[in-house]
């Protein structure tokens, strides 16, 4: 095999150039693309350039959304959107997963919000209250801001959303379970197979399903016994057990519920209510407060149910990265799910969905549910170039559908896997498939990392970084690199020893090594998805 030759000597702005170090990262990802002859690589608009120079030009939105990482934290955030545009300050309040769970992405999401065509603003489930907070603030600035003056629009035609969307969920049938998890093991992660077959549910690998949970009804009866209200109690046409288990999280309490709490209460817990409802923590439980520890904290206030109720906030639906290829398995749809359930003072508290589909729903069970489609995450155009995928734990799902697809397509490219959970012996999930994909060629390398098999932790960056130099040539030669799972700490450090294999063995420096990543993302080599 012939290598290409080494990456060009390219310009890049030393860190001590006017420009904070996203922008630099950022320009250096830009000289990178041009000078090394990327395709698709061109010039900065004379918007974006005048909003990266400091202090210069107006924000515009080709200012590349430095915020949009969902491992940086809301005030890093904000800080990097400070005196952009009301969307794009939105936007940089959201999680950064473009998830979908809202019917939008981010940008999308924050656009319908600030122009007025969407009012709700509490959509972003992973954002939570920290993202609903921080909406709530900016909205404000709409307050008495007159609407620009325009001709009457002519009424649009109403029509249907297409079958198997978020508007318009189609139906599948859960053909069952099977753990992937050994006994001895720490954790509940399960394989979970649907039936498409009249659903109008049509995808591609590299897509999220998204599926409609139902609440635990153990958790439903607490809440119902914690209000003092039978399981019949009318809330407007439907029931309160009914609208409890299918129609509001009972998951974080929202700042909506304290504020209620405020109004029925007096003296020391009236001032405990208030500061919750403000988003502080008096009592250093805020974290804990799910819907039924708030009513239990505020035991003795007697909130009407239905008041209640609409305090709280929507059940949102779940997206869960498809591990299936439509090549492969034409018409049925696999997941890869974690279970979650953990205990906290003195009670197990329940993933809604995650249990949901992990032991409450029976096989032949009819569930509403859509396709996600990917956003900026799939399979190269090109089958012969070659992939680098990480996916520890269930962030194998999409990559076990990128194998299947990459197999049942007959595409020559290379395909190497970095895997990681606790334990080889418990927690090796498709161990028996990805053998056979090894024997058969499909899958040319698999390196594992089990952090609890010996007296060091093992994790996927510490296996790429082993493996920098092969790593390095197999980038050299065109590769996309992908990433699924964690945002918060595993992807940053999967990037951070990307940054180390780039500075190492492509013998970049460290500048070079950030500008090269960020090359790589804004060409479409590197993908993430992250939650």
């Amino acid at each position: 095999m012939t290598l290409q030759s080494p990456p060009p000597i390219v310009p890049y702005l030393p860190e001590s150039a006017p420009f904070s170090a996203e922008q630099r990262a950022w320009l250096n990802g830009f000289f990178a693309g041009i000078f090394s002859g990327t395709p698709g690589a061109t010039a900065l608009s004379a918007e974006a350039s005048a909003a990266l120079m400091p202090g210069g030009g107006a924000a515009q939105e080709d200012d590349g959304a430095p915020w949009h990482d969902a491992s940086m934290p809301l005030a890093e955030r904000m800080a990097l959107a400070e005196g952009k545009p009301l969307a794009r300050r939105m936007m940089a309040a959201m999680a950064q997963q473009d998830c979908g769970q809202c019917g939008y992405v981010c940008e999308s999401y924050s656009k319908a919000l600030a122009e007025g065509t969407e009012k709700a603003l509490n959509l972003c489930a992973p954002g939570g209250k920290e993202t609903l907070r921080m909406l709530k603030t900016l909205a404000a600035e709409l307050d008495g801001t007159p609407a620009p003056a325009a001709a009457p629009a002519a009424p649009k035609p109403t029509m249907e959303a297409p079958r198997g969307t978020r508007d318009n969920p189609g139906e599948v049938t859960f053909l069952g379970r099977a753990r992937l998890n050994k006994p001895g093991s720490e954790k509940e992660t399960w394989h979970i197979d649907f039936d498409l077959e009249g659903s109008g549910i049509a995808y591609k690998a590299g897509d999220s399903f998204g599926l409609f949970p139902q609440n635990d009804p153990g958790l439903v009866a607490a809440v119902m016994a914690a209000l003092d209200a039978p399981a019949d109690y009318p809330v407007g046409d439907k029931t309160l057990e009914d609208v409890l288990t299918r129609e509001v999280c009972l998951k974080s309490a929202p700042d909506a519920l304290f504020t209620l709490f405020s109004y029925l209460t007096g003296g020391a817990r009236k001032a405990t209510a208030r500061a919750l409802a403000a988003g502080e923590d008096p009592d250093g439980d805020a974290a804990t407060l799910d819907v039924l520890a708030a009513l239990e904290k505020f035991a003795g206030a007697r909130p009407d149910p239905e008041a209640v109720v609409e305090c709280l906030e929507p059940l949102q639906p779940r997206l869960y990265s498809i591990s299936s290829s439509p090549l492969a398995t034409p018409g049925q749809l696999s997941l890869t799910v974690d279970a979650v359930r953990y205990d906290l003072k003195g009670r197990t508290r329940l993933g809604a969905c995650s249990t949901f589909l992990g032991s409450r729903v029976d096989v032949g069970a009819r569930l509403k549910a859509y396709i996600q489609p990917a956003h900026g995450f799939g399979l190269p155009a090109d089958p012969a170039t070659p992939v680098i995928m990480v996916g520890p734990g269930t962030g194998i799902a999409p990559f076990r559908a990128f194998l299947h697809e990459r197999m049942a397509s007959r595409a020559p490219g290379r395909n190497w896997l970095f895997f990681g959970h606790q334990r080889r012996d418990t927690d090796f999930f498709y161990e028996d498939e990805l053998s056979g994909m090894q024997a058969a060629g499909v899958l040319t390398r698999l390196d594992t990392a089990w952090s609890r098999d010996g007296a060091r932790k093992v994790y996927v960056q510490d296996r790429i970084r082993e493996a920098g130099a092969e790593l390095w040539g197999w980038l050299r030669e065109g590769a996309h690199f992908y990433i699924c799972g964690d945002a918060k700490r595993m992807a940053k450090d999967v990037e951070a020893a990307l940054v180390d294999v780039a500075a190492t063995h492509g013998a970049l420096g460290a500048d070079k090594a950030t500008a090269f990543l960020a090359d790589l993302k804004a060409t479409g080599r590197f993908q993430a998805d992250v939650y």
